[in-house]
C-alpha cells in the first residue's frame, strides 16, 4: 500500500484529478470492469497502476506506443517495482526471456504492444502465469485504438478478447483521454465488458483559449503570437522539412527554438526534448511525434501551421498547452490553401486496392520472403531507402504500410529505439571456467560484472558499449566484436542497439494477388477519414459558437455554458461591448446638439471625451449617413429635427 501512495503522489496534477481518480481505482479493486475517459491524460497511469499495486499478481498493460512503454517500465523501476516490456523490435530470445521473468520471477507489471497479444509464445505463457500466479488486472491504454470508429484504429487491440477468454475472472480497465460517444460504446462492446462502470471527466478546459487565425502571412502571424504569449511553446507543423525551416525562422527573429521529428538520431531527440522540457530551449517546432507522454505542465501556447486530421489529435495536441490550470492559448494559423491542400492531401492519403497489393508485394522482395515464410522478429526498416529501390512516392508508401497495418497485416514501428543489452547464458561457476581457459575474454567479462554486477545473470541489462570501452581501454568496434564472439560461444546473450522503425509481419507471408483485404473495412476506413476531415474544416469556418462548445459537442458532450476566453467568444464579447458603447455615444451626441450646441466633429470629441475615440467618431459618421445627424452651411454638426 505504501507504494501505491508513493505512486499516487509522485504524479504531477493528482490534487486536480484526486477525487474521480479514487473513484476509479475502487472500482477497479473492486472487480468491475472500468471505463475511464480523461482528457488530456489526467493520470491515467495512476488510475491502473496503483490498484494493480493493491492487487496480489501480475499487471498486463496493452499500450500502442512504445515510447510510453519504455517511459513507464522506466518510472516503475525507479521506485523499486519489477516492470517488464514486450514491444516490436525485440528478438525471439529477448521475448523468451522476459516471459520467462514473468513466470517465474516478482515482476507486477508487463507492458506489451497490441500486436504481442496474438504470438504464440505469449498465449502458452499467459496459461503458465495464470496456473502458476494470479493476473490481477488488464489495463488497456490509449483504448479507443480497438474501435473502428476512433481515429487511430489498431485492429491488433482487438486480440485482447482473446485474452480476455483466458483470463475470464480478471478485471479490465480502459482508459483514454479522446473518444466520441460511438467510440465509447465501442471500447466496452469490443473488450467485452460485463459489470462495467464508465468514469468521465469533462473535455471542457477553463484556462484554455482556442482560436482560428485565417492569415495569408503565417509565419508574421507565428511570430506576433510567441513575441505576445511568453512562456514554453510548442509548434506544430506536417512535415519533418517544415519544422527544421521554421525552426530556423524563430532563431533568425532571437526566439529561442529547435526543431524534433522522428527521423532524428535517438540520442539528438533526448537532448533536444530534455533542453525544451528544462527551458532551456523556448520553441520546439515538431510533427505530431512530439508530446506523446510528455508531462510539462508551463506550455503557455500550442500552435498548428498546418491543419490536424481530425479533432482527437488537434484536442490532444492543443490541450499540451496549460496543464498546470494557468491561461494558455492553441491556436490554429490557416488559410483557403491550406483547406484545399489538407482536402487534397485526405484525398491521397486512401490508396486503392492494386497500390496496396503492390505495396505488400515490395515488401516480401525488399526482406526476400518466401510465399508462406512467417518471421518471428521485426525487420529494421529504411523507409526512404525502400521507396527509392521501388521508384514510388514516400507518401504513397506511407498510406500503403498504414492500410496494410489497419488490417492486421504488418506493424510499422515509425520511431524505435533500444539500447544493447546482455545477460550471461552461463552460471557464475561455468563462466568463471570459461574465463580460465579463455584468458582473452577475461577482461570483457570482468568489465561487465565491475559495470553491471551479478544482475547480469538474471535478465538482459541495458548496457553502454562505450562505457564498457572506455574502462578497458579500446575502441568501442573492439568491444563489440568482442561481445558478438561471446554470444557465439554461447556465454551471453548480445542484443546490439536499434535506432530504425521496426516492420513486424503480423501474418504469414501471402501471394500480392491473394492476399486477403477486407475492402468494406477499407471503404468504410476511407468514408470516416473523410468525415473527421469534415468535421475539422467545420470547425475552423465555425464563428458563430464557442470553440469549446463545437469541441465538446464532437466528443458527445453538451454544454450550454460559453467558455469566454476563445476567439469567438472574446470577438462576440468585444462587438457586444461596442454596440453598447454605440448606444450610449448616440444618446451623448443627440442630448448635446439638443442644447443647440453648435460643434465641429473636432468640438464634439472634445466636450465628449469618449474612452473609445475610434469608435466615436464612426458612429457620428454612421448618424450622418442615415441622416440623424447632417452638416449646416458652417461646417457645424447639428441634429435633424
Amino acid at each position: 500500500m505504501k507504494q501505491a501512495i508513493d505512486i499516487l503522489k509522485s504524479y504531477w496534477g493528482y490534487e486536480q484529478f484526486r477525487p474521480l481518480q479514487e473513484d476509479i481505482i475502487h472500482a477497479t479493486v473492486a472487480g468491475s470492469d472500468v471505463l475511464a475517459l480523461l482528457p488530456t491524460g489526467g493520470g491515467k497511469s495512476v488510475c491502473f497502476q496503483v490498484p494493480a499495486l493493491m492487487m496480489d499478481g501480475l499487471c498486463l498493460v496493452v499500450s500502442p506506443l512504445i515510447a510510453l512503454i519504455k517511459d513507464q517500465v522506466a518510472q516503475l523501476r525507479k521506485r523499486d517495482i519489477r516492470a517488464e516490456a514486450l514491444h516490436a523490435g525485440m528478438s525471439k530470445r529477448e521475448i523468451d526471456i522476459t516471459l520467462d521473468n514473468c513466470v517465474h520471477a516478482d515482476v507486477k507489471f508487463l507492458y506489451l504492444s497490441p500486436e504481442r497479444l496474438k504470438s504464440d509464445i505469449f498465449i502458452e505463457r499467459i496459461k503458465i502465469v495464470r496456473e502458476r500466479r494470479e493476473v490481477c488486472l488488464i489495463a488497456v491504454d490509449e483504448a479507443h485504438c480497438i474501435s473502428q470508429w476512433g481515429y487511430d484504429f489498431r485492429p491488433a487491440y482487438l486480440e485482447i478478447a482473446r485474452v480476455r477468454d483466458l483470463l475470464p475472472d480478471t478485471p479490465v480497465i480502459a482508459l483514454t483521454a479522446t473518444a466520441t460517444p460511438k467510440v465509447r460504446e465501442d471500447i466496452q462492446d469490443k473488450l467485452a465488458f460485463s459489470n462495467q462502470q464508465v468514469f468521465t471527466k469533462s473535455f471542457a478546459r477553463a484556462n484554455l483559449s482556442y482560436s482560428v487565425r485565417f492569415e495569408e502571412h503565417k509565419e508574421r502571424k507565428m511570430l506576433e503570437i510567441l513575441q505576445r504569449v511568453r512562456g514554453s511553446a510548442v509548434v506544430y507543423v506536417s512535415t519533418r522539412r517544415h519544422t527544421k525551416e521554421l525552426a530556423h525562422v524563430l532563431q533568425r527573429n532571437r526566439i529561442s527554438a529547435d526543431f524534433y521529428h522522428a527521423g532524428l538520431e535517438h540520442e539528438e531527440r533526448n537532448q533536444k526534448q530534455e533542453d525544451w522540457i528544462h527551458n532551456r530551449t523556448r520553441v520546439i517546432v515538431s510533427t505530431n511525434a512530439f508530446g506523446m507522454g510528455i508531462d510539462k505542465p508551463d506550455v503557455r501556447v500550442v500552435i498548428h501551421m498546418d491543419i490536424p486530421a481530425n479533432l482527437e489529435s488537434y484536442y490532444q495536441e492543443a490541450g499540451r498547452a496549460g496543464r498546470d490550470e494557468k491561461k494558455a492559448f492553441g491556436v490554429m494559423i490557416c488559410n483557403q490553401k491550406d483547406i484545399l491542400d489538407l482536402r487534397e492531401k485526405t484525398k491521397n492519403s486512401l490508396p486503392d486496392e492494386k497500390l496496396i497489393r503492390e505495396v505488400y508485394q515490395m515488401l516480401g522482395n525488399y526482406f526476400q520472403l518466401a510465399t508462406g515464410s512467417f518471421p518471428a522478429d521485426s525487420f529494421d526498416f529504411d523507409f526512404q531507402a525502400f521507396a527509392k529501390r521501388f521508384d514510388r512516392h514516400p507518401l504513397e508508401v506511407f498510406n500503403s504500410l498504414k492500410v496494410l497495418g489497419n488490417q492486421g497485416i504488418i506493424h510499422l514501428s515509425e520511431s524505435f529505439f533500444a539500447p544493447s543489452k546482455v545477460v550471461f547464458a552461463l552460471n557464475q561457476k561455468s563462466l568463471y571456467e570459461f574465463q580460465i581457459a579463455n584468458a582473452p575474454y577475461d577482461p570483457i567479462i570482468k568489465g561487465l560484472l565491475r559495470l553491471y554486477g551479478g544482475e547480469l545473470y538474471n535478465y538482459p541489462i541495458t548496457i553502454n558499449e562505450g562505457n564498457l570501452a572506455a574502462l578497458l581501454g579500446t575502441s568501442v568496434n573492439n568491444c563489440v566484436a568482442g561481445l558478438k564472439q561471446l554470444a557465439e560461444r554461447g556465454v551471453l546473450e548480445y542484443f546490439p542497439r536499434k535506432d530504425k522503425p521496426q516492420l513486424l509481419f503480423l501474418r504469414p507471408r501471402e501471394a500480392a494477388e491473394q492476399l486477403v483485404l477486407d475492402l468494406p473495412a477499407i471503404n468504410a476506413r476511407r468514408k470516416l477519414t473523410m468525415e473527421k476531415m469534415e468535421a475539422v474544416i467545420s470547425y475552423l469556418h465555425n464563428e458563430d459558437r464557442c470553440r469549446t462548445q463545437q469541441l465538446l459537442e464532437y466528443f458527445g458532450e453538451v454544454s450550454y455554458d460559453r467558455c469566454e476566453v476563445c476567439d469567438v467568444c472574446v470577438d462576440q464579447k468585444k462587438h457586444s461591448g461596442d454596440a453598447a458603447l454605440n448606444q450610449h455615444y448616440e444618446k451623448q451626441i443627440k442630448a448635446l446638439l439638443h442644447e443647440e450646441v453648435n460643434l465641429t466633429l473636432e468640438g464634439l470629441v472634445d466636450v465628449l471625451d469618449p474612452e473609445n475615440k475610434k469608435l466615436f467618431t464612426q458612429k457620428v459618421s454612421e448618424l450622418l449617413d442615415h441622416g440623424v445627424l447632417y452638416y449646416d452651411d458652417f461646417g457645424k454638426i447639428r441634429t435633424s429635427r
